[in-house]
This record gives structure tokens, sequence and C-alpha cells, in this order.
């Protein structure tokens, strides 16, 4: 993208002041959109989106700068000025606006989206529309989206790395709302890979349009939740965005530093159930959050957090890990080049373990089994949570129920790991999904086998 004499040049400049630290980050990212809604196609867009971020760091203050002008002079110019704003920052971050006049890759791509036409892709929507009207009459409306990107990144430091990146993501989703005695209901589902648009010769958008419809259809029958305290069972898959949130967030070293994490200070400890062995692993071929480097040029890692229950390791950034130093655990990430990196998560998931799924349910006299959990909310500095129950059933004498709607699940973090005495065998990673922090949205994926909570909150509107 850049040649590597002119990266050289503008690493330089940056350095020209005095400067610690020099990065150059390149982007180039080409996308594209259909959406379909109640039977009609609303929008198909295409874009592209081209600059460098240049950040220079000097003491405790971090000078940044973007651009879209990727020639020599204007790389150069921007490296000058996020010097100069670094030279000048008193321990604090500061961002310059640019305005222009006038690792192995652990995915295989077979087929680019850009090489398939737009057609192609307009008609999958069509297709999914058609079967998930068809799963029933009650099914009144459906809306569909399909959704490509390829993201090409170069990154350069004063630390002597050169290395580069070519990410492809293809994703399609289908929602359908069913209407009934109990009002609207709505069922989703979602496929998304680090793949090329052979995605849709593995998974077919008729299955995932039933699949939702048919969820919708399920909880029109549904009981109002229960409320209170309950024994939880979580389903393969479809639970992991309770580990991503309510545990993953708090492992995130910006956080830790900030002592705005409930696991601050305590590596060694243990401080979940023996069971737990939750890992980050950006290498996972395929998944939504894996890439060959992360946006600082670290190669993607595995990353044990905690074994065996015991916290082993944080996710670290490339300049919190030289304050320690130590080095980048690839967990850099930044939305686009007019951003600073932080410390994110990949694909963060909970290890399976060897318990029968059936077992688990069977051993549950009474319960709640939820096979998907929506959006949530956590307090990192308390482990405090709480999730939106998307599908969820009874359990009754050991068995899987009634369906269960209009419910939410409530816990702590720290407690609730503690509180898993049973994991299935039975691993799965969950839908694709888009981590926002701090103003910031990344893709990334989570997993995790059936398991078995004790003394979760439910939320419901039934005694």
């Amino acid at each position: 993208m850049i040649d590597q004499s002119v990266m050289s040049d503008v690493l330089a400049a940056g350095l020209s002041g005095g400067a610690e630290f020099a990065e150059v980050f390149v982007e180039d990212r080409r996308s594209t959109s259909a959406v379909l809604d109640d039977g009609r196609v609303e929008d198909v867009a295409t874009g592209r989106d081209r600059g460098a971020g240049i950040r220079v760091v000097v003491g405790e203050s971090t000078g940044f700068a973007h651009t879209t002008d990727l020639s020599p002079e204007g790389l150069s110019a921007a490296a000058r000025t996020a010097a100069a704003a670094a030279r000048d920052g008193k321990g604090v971050t500061t961002m310059v606006e640019l305005t222009t006049v006038n690792a192995p890759s652990p995915s295989v791509v077979r087929l680019f989206p850009g090489d398939v036409a737009t057609s192609a892709k307009v008609e999958l929507l069509g297709r999914a529309d058609d079967a998930a009207r068809s799963a029933g009459s009650s099914i009144s409306q459906v809306s569909a989206r399909y959704g490509d990107s390829r993201r090409r990144i170069q990154v350069a430091n004063s630390d002597g790395v050169l290395a580069s990146d070519d990410q492809v993501r293809t994703l399609f989703s289908v929602s359908a709302v069913a209407s009934g005695d109990t009002g609207l209901q709505t069922g989703r589902e979602s496929i998304g890979h680090t793949v090329g648009f052979e995605l849709f010769d593995d998974h077919s958008v008729e299955e995932l349009a039933g699949r939702a419809a048919q969820r919708a259809i399920t909880k029109l029958a549904a009981r109002p939740a229960p409320s209170g305290n309950r024994t939880v069972v979580i389903g393969p898959g479809g639970g992991g965005v309770m580990f991503h949130e309510a545990c993953g967030h708090g492992l995130e070293a910006d956080l830790v530093n900030k002592a705005a994490s409930v696991f601050a200070g305590r590596v060694g400890e243990q401080v979940a159930s023996p069971l737990v062995t939750l890992v980050d692993d950006g290498t996972m071929g395929g998944e939504w959050g894996a890439y060959a480097i992360d946006d600082e040029g670290r190669p993607a890692q595995r990353n044990v957090l905690i074994s065996d229950g015991v916290l082993t390791d944080f996710m670290w950034d490339l300049l919190r890990a030289r304050k320690e130093g130590r080095t980048s655990s690839g967990n850099g990430r930044r939305q686009s080049y007019q951003h600073l990196p932080m410390v994110r998560m990949t694909n963060t998931y909970l290890v399976g373990g060897e318990s029968d799924p059936d077992d688990i349910v069977a051993g549950t006299p009474t319960g709640v089994y939820i096979a998907h959990l929506g959006g949530g909310q956590v307090n990192t500095a308390t482990g405090d949570f709480v999730f939106g129950m998307t599908e969820a059933y009874l359990i009754e004498d050991g068995k899987i129920t009634e369906p269960l709607r209009d419910g939410n699940l409530i816990g702590n973090g720290p407690a609730a790991l503690a509180s898993i005495d049973a994991v299935g065998n039975d691993f799965a990673m969950g839908s694709p999904g888009t981590c926002g922090k701090d103003g910031q949205g990344v893709p990334v994926g989570d997993g995790v086998p059936t398991l078995r909570v004790g003394g979760l909150t439910v939320g419901g509107t039934a005694a």
C-alpha cells in the first residue's frame, strides 16, 4: 500500500521532535451492504474509505493526526502535526484532524465478495424473505441484511515493525416478526465469518430465515418469564455474550490500570469455578473476531485469561504492555484509521468441559434454560450485569418445557463465574457481534458450551 521507504521517512518526521515512539497506521476499506424490509429492497450501498492515522508519544502525552492524503508529503505533514501535539500535551491525548484539499492470516478466502455481482447479493435477501414468510401465516414482517467488507491495513512503528493484513468479512442477518394474541414477537438469526462469498456455499439463507421465523412463532405461545433467584442453564453458542460483557471487559488492561475492573490486582487468585477456562483468541480461523495482526502490527494470539478458575493474565495493547516491560497480547484494535487503538477483545469463549449437555439439564430439577441471550450492560468496576433473554424456556423436573418471554438475566460476573457447577462438551461459537467501547465498534465473536450457573436472578413479569 505504502512503500517501505516512505514509511521510514514518515516515522522519522514523527520522531524529529524527540518523541519516544511513532506509529503509522494505513487503512483501505471497501464495503457493500444491502437491506430488505417488508418485501422491498430499501438500500444498496457500496463504499470505500482510505486514510492513515499517525501516533506520536512523548512521555505521558500522545499526539494523533489522521489524513486521507496518502502521498509522502501528506503523511509527513500529519506526522509533524502529531509530533507537535505530543510535545504540547500535558499528559493527555491530543487528536488533530487534517483536511485534505482536493502474520499469516487465520482465514482462507475462496471468493472475494468484490468479485461477485451486486445482483447476486440482493437475491439472497429475497430468498430469505420468502423462506421466513413460508414458516407460518403469523409472520407479518421480515427484514434481512447483507454486508461484506475488505479491510487492508499496514502498520509501521519506530520499534522496527512493518506488518500488513487483508481482512475479509461477510455477514447475513434475518429478523422476523410474528403477530398473535400476545402481540408482536421477534426472532432473529445471523451468520458472519472472516471469509468471502463462499459463506453461502456453507450456510443456507433459507435455513437461517426459517430459524428466525420459528423463534418468533414459538414466542407467541410463550408464558411471561418468572422472576426471582433461579438455577440457569445456558445453551451452546448463544450465551457467550455474557462472558464477553460480564468478564471480558474487566480483563482488558486499560480498565484494569484505571482500577475500573473488579479483577484488578487479582492475577494468580481463584476468581472462578475450577471448571472455568476463559480464552480470548484472535487466531480462530473464520471466526468474526479473527485477524492476522492487530491494529498495532502485533500478531494475533491465543490468550488464556482464566485457567481452571485461576486468573492468569489480562489482554494488552502495545503502549500499556511497554510500560509494564512486557509484550502486547495482540489486542490493540481500532475502529478505523481515524481512531486511536485501545485494548479490545477478539473471540472470547469458555472452553468446553466433559459433561453431557442432556445430563446437565436432567440434573436440574427446576430452573431456566437460555438458548440465546441478547444485548446487555455491565459495570466493570463491580461486575454487575443485566442481559435480555431472547430465547428461553422453563426447566421442570429436569426437562425443558414451556417457552418464556419478556425476561432479563441479572447477576454479578465474579459471582456467576464461581457458581458454574457444570460445563458441557458441546462447545459452539455464537453469532457475530460488534463490541462498542469509548465510541468505537469492532467485530468480535464469543462462544460457550452448555453450562449451569446457580443463583442468578431472572427479571420477569410472573411470580
